[in-house]
């Protein structure tokens, strides 16, 4: 069984269409495959090389850009730090957070850091914020969608996510040549809104299945994949879930190959409030979240669950 793509050609032809077919697979995985995306293959492919030239950099050099006290939330973040929650072993990668940015004197500043760029990759700042943007804007249109499908106004999420905490992270696995017990992303579900995630044609990306099975996810070239976050899963009460999903280590004929991908984990603003949506509460689905949270609050708490704080 695959997760069957969705043609992002009939967000203007068929919004109905593509409303219903994109919700319907959130329902049904917590993940959806978004084919044929408007992204510009270019800047993808840009992002990408200065991804690996990073990495490639010396260790040394790289924990220069690690800032204390972020909790991860800009610059490098080394290998061996990110634990999955309620996991025992770290996860076997290192990566690099880019977040928004925001005009001198604006409040969120207190809750959302500078970035740092690496000097030693030219073209680094402008390729990485330029992805930033378009995965941005992709998500936004992703969430009108969302709220179609939740038959919510269509611009619901517009203020909600306006000046979100969101952050871009390019990842990097190092070759795994053994099974365990370390894996490259332990079981996991995201904190965020939604996470829209470039590079997972490379093997290792699966979700849990409703009957605990672990199902692979394959997206063909050219996509985004695309779930649900703990934030919209709490704000929907569950209808759309946020589903466990890892990063296992390689098969043995691509245990010598390094894995990347860069997900970009669209927030709430961190003052916005999640409370559970009315429309998402009946007899016989009951609030599992009566007491609300802002976002900010919400992310700090997990934070220090994952070990990033």
């Amino acid at each position: 069984m695959t997760i069957q793509p969705v043609s992002f050609k009939a967000y203007d032809r068929d919004f109905e269409g593509f409303s219903h077919d994109l919700g319907a697979s959130f329902e049904r995985y917590g993940f959806a495959v978004v084919a044929d995306h408007d992204l510009d293959q270019g800047l993808v492919d840009a992002a990408a090389a200065c991804t690996k030239a990073f990495f490639a950099l010396p260790e040394e050099t790289k924990r220069r850009y690690k800032i204390p006290g972020a909790g991860g939330q800009r610059g490098y973040t080394p290998f061996g730090v990110e634990t999955a929650k309620g996991a025992e072993h770290f996860d076997l990668k290192e990566f690099w957070h880019a977040g928004r940015e925001l005009p001198a004197g604006h409040p969120y500043r207190a809750s959302m850091p500078d970035n740092v760029w690496p000097e030693e990759v030219p073209g680094f700042h402008e390729t990485v914020g330029g992805l930033y943007d378009a995965l941005d804007h992709l998500g936004n249109r992703l969430l009108r969608a969302i709220a179609h499908h939740l038959k919510l106004p269509d611009d619901y999420f517009e203020k909600t996510v306006h000046l979100g905490n969101s952050v871009l992270r390019l990842l990097h696995y190092p070759p795994a040549g053994f099974d365990g017990p370390n894996v490259r992303a332990g079981a996991h579900e995201d904190i965020n809104t939604i996470t829209l995630l470039l590079g997972a044609e490379e093997a290792g990306l699966q979700i849990r299945e409703k009957t605990g099975d672990w199902l692979d996810v394959n997206p063909p070239p050219g996509s985004v994949v695309c779930n649900i976050g703990d934030m919209l899963q709490r704000l929907t009460n569950h209808v759309l879930p946020s589903t466990t999903h890892r990063v296992v280590n390689p098969a043995p004929e691509r245990r010598g190959v390094a894995r990347y991908s860069m997900p970009f984990f669209l927030h709430f603003a961190p003052d916005f409030e999640i409370r559970t949506l009315p429309g998402t509460v009946s007899e016989g689905r009951p609030d599992r979240y009566p007491a609300p949270i802002t976002a900010q609050a919400y992310l700090n708490e997990r934070l220090r669950e994952i070990k990033l704080a």
